[in-house]
């Protein structure tokens, strides 16, 4: 698994036949066309990492090159990150779902989801996909995880509402099942 954001690093990832590119925010067609052609998952980031930082500016400004500079670059880049989901969705990249682990971020992986649905026009079966099923096979786990299916390790988050028709009620959680224990509010 490769961070890179260029379009000469998500080539050279390609040609190192990395299995998969996380963000790649200055995608152009040549990469991502290596990056299908090399069977590589890629994991845009379009819907909460950049964003996550921006809110949280002030505490992670003056952190290494967090400074005002980078801040301003972030800020252009978030409407430059839906078209480069629909480059990606166009040329056939198959797009498990991630956060980037980006500290404040915890519990808000559905708007990862959301975006990708109301912003880069992914079909919410295909985006929930991405976060379970998808994810799992990226990882080489989807034979143990990701799936609703007698031998797998069944995890559940349960929303209220419908998610493929309203991908926003994946915010409303109703419960979470781990390990068989369910966690409620």
């Amino acid at each position: 698994m490769v961070h890179a954001h260029s379009p000469e690093s998500m080539l050279r990832s390609a040609r190192a036949k990395c299995t998969q590119v996380e963000h790649g925010g200055l995608a152009n067609a040549e990469a991502l066309k290596a990056l299908a052609d090399g069977g590589i998952y890629f994991d845009p980031n379009v819907g909460l990492v950049t964003q996550n930082y921006l809110e949280n500016k002030p505490k992670y400004l003056g952190i290494g090159n967090y400074n005002d500079e980078g801040f301003a670059f972030m800020e252009k880049a978030v409407p430059t990150l839906p078209p480069i989901f629909k480059k990606a969705m166009d040329a056939g990249l198959k797009m498990p779902m991630g956060t980037d682990a980006v500290a404040g971020a915890h519990g808000q992986n559905a708007r990862e989801i959301i975006v990708r649905v109301k912003d880069g026009g992914q079909k919410p079966m295909d985006a929930i996909i991405g976060a379970t099923s998808l994810s799992a096979e990226s990882l080489r786990l989807g034979d143990t995880i990701g799936t609703l299916a007698p031998g797998y390790e069944a995890d559940i988050v349960a929303v209220r509402g419908n998610p493929l028709t309203d991908i926003a009620a994946l915010r409303n959680v109703a419960f979470v099942m781990k390990g068989g224990k369910v966690f409620k509010k």
